[in-house]
């Protein structure tokens, strides 16, 4: 396989380099002095920015942008075989790398990376982790899944030998991974397109935590079911954390502001004693407590100081699209999140109960037929947290078999057991209905990883 080697910059071309991640490894390539070229379907702020920077992009892939000049070629998951451009980089005999494969290579070129891995929660934790390692002055490079305002996008490039990404499950992308430090933030049944089931997933997650040296350290929830069966026989030193004393790090005396935020009293076991201060988050909800504990030990574990800690994760505020203050709509409050599956929908819905309204709307759009299809009774119960659910079409994203369901088959189980629920086929109709029912201190939520966020920003007019 073709080896990344920052001291000796090559050219380098990415197909879909518009995406989130792509477009982040593109610009620490960039910074590096590499040759980047890339293509994608359309222009978009990212690919702006990598003109910007220096990066050739080209609109619409096509064999022509494959130059006989290129050292390598990187594509993402969802670039086909017959790509064009991967079949003229092929045909060329030009070295051929995934995403994942690529990220992999530039972790080998630290002393340092951590990986942040989990089904729900790593893009905050991610970013929590960044929040307090900019605190602590340790000049990271970041690789983040969202765009945190702090650092104005998704990636930062620092001089340190420090590195922190996430890490995909997804076609098992983490396994290509070179971690140190790594975490497990949970373990839920998702990606069901790519994995047979839950143990099947386990059995990835365990791979992953293999990955790590003798010398490494894993951050795991300590509640995931069975998390002996992850853990076991692992060369490498184990901290757990949660809610009880059992744990190595561990969360006391939780309670919540007035806007959800949660306090409480921080807990880590060490050999000369127990660590012990106390943490106020600048997010809300109870899953971000467990977020935090992670983003908290990992820092701990690369010597950082309380109050840096401290100061860290009180300043930061969130990412983009999770639990995302957006605006007022006359006196009801527009919030955004990302939330796609049933347990991160539950943990959304049980932050907006903290929050002060009368009544939640939640309008979901659903994010691919296979997961609608796989978690349907556990949509229906998450959802009906809610006040009122309000239904778009299934964002198909990847996929283009319906396997014989739709919005519809949602709300036909969510009314089944005892929700509110409505259906409309258009962004237009959802809006128009929630500017006739919405009322003075409801509570607002866009819901889904497509492009439900757009209905909240129609009606905001922003």
């Amino acid at each position: 396989m073709y080896q990344i080697d920052f001291n000796k910059p090559v050219a380098i071309h990415f197909i879909g380099i518009g995406g989130i991640s792509m477009s982040g490894l593109a610009e620490i390539l960039l910074q590096r002095g590499f040759r980047v070229s890339g293509s994608d379907a359309k222009e978009s702020d990212l690919t702006r920015l990598l003109t910007q920077k220096g990066a050739t992009v080209f609109y619409g892939q096509r064999s022509s942008n494959i130059a006989d000049d290129l050292d390598v070629v990187v594509y993402t998951a969802a670039i086909h075989p017959d790509n064009p451009e991967l079949c003229a980089a092929r045909e060329k005999n030009i070295p051929c790398l995934s995403r994942a494969q690529l990220l992999g290579e530039i972790m080998q070129n630290y002393e340092t990376p951590v990986a942040i891995s989990g089904t729900h929660g790593k893009t905050t934790t991610t970013s929590m982790l960044s929040s307090i390692l900019l605190q602590m002055d340790s000049d990271p490079t970041l690789s983040i899944g969202g765009i945190l305002q702090s650092i104005g996008g998704n990636i930062r490039i620092g001089q340190s030998e420090l590195f922190v990404t996430e890490a995909c499950e997804y076609t098992n992308s983490f396994l290509s991974f070179y971690p140190k430090i790594s975490t497990i933030l949970n373990i839920d049944a998702d990606h069901l397109d790519f994995f047979k089931d839950i143990d099947d997933i386990r059995h990835s997650f365990r791979l992953f935590s293999e990955l790590l040296p003798k010398d490494g350290t894993l951050v795991i929830n300590g509640d995931i079911p069975n998390v002996s069966e992850i853990t076991d026989g692992l060369e490498c030193n184990v901290l757990t954390y949660g809610y009880n004393d059992s744990f190595d790090v561990y969360a006391k005396d939780v309670c919540f502001d007035e806007m959800a935020r949660p306090s409480y009293t921080f807990h880590m076991k060490k050999e000369d004693g127990e660590l012990t201060f106390p943490v106020t988050l600048g997010v809300t909800g109870d899953h971000n407590v467990s977020n935090s504990l992670a983003a908290i030990a990992i820092a701990c574990l690369l010597g950082g100081q309380t109050e840096d800690i401290q100061k860290g994760v009180l300043s930061f505020s969130g990412t983009d699209r999770r639990f995302q203050y957006k605006g007022m709509l006359g006196k009801t409050t527009v919030i955004d999140d990302y939330a796609h599956h049933p347990t991160e929908i539950t943990a959304t819905l049980k932050t907006a109960k903290k929050y002060p309204h009368k009544k939640t709307w939640c309008v979901f759009q659903p994010h691919t037929y296979t997961r609608t299809k796989a978690l349907l009774p556990e949509f229906a119960q998450a959802l009906s947290l809610a006040d009122h659910v309000v239904l778009a079409d299934i964002y198909a994203a990847r996929e283009t078999d319906t396997l014989g369901i739709s919005s519809k088959t949602l709300q036909a189980e969510i009314q089944k057991i005892g929700g509110t629920c409505e259906y409309f086929s258009s962004f237009d109709a959802i809006e128009n209905f929630l500017l006739e029912k919405c009322e003075p201190d409801d509570l607002l939520i866009t819901m889904g990883a497509g492009d439900v966020f757009k209905i909240g920003e129609n009606l905001l007019g922003i």
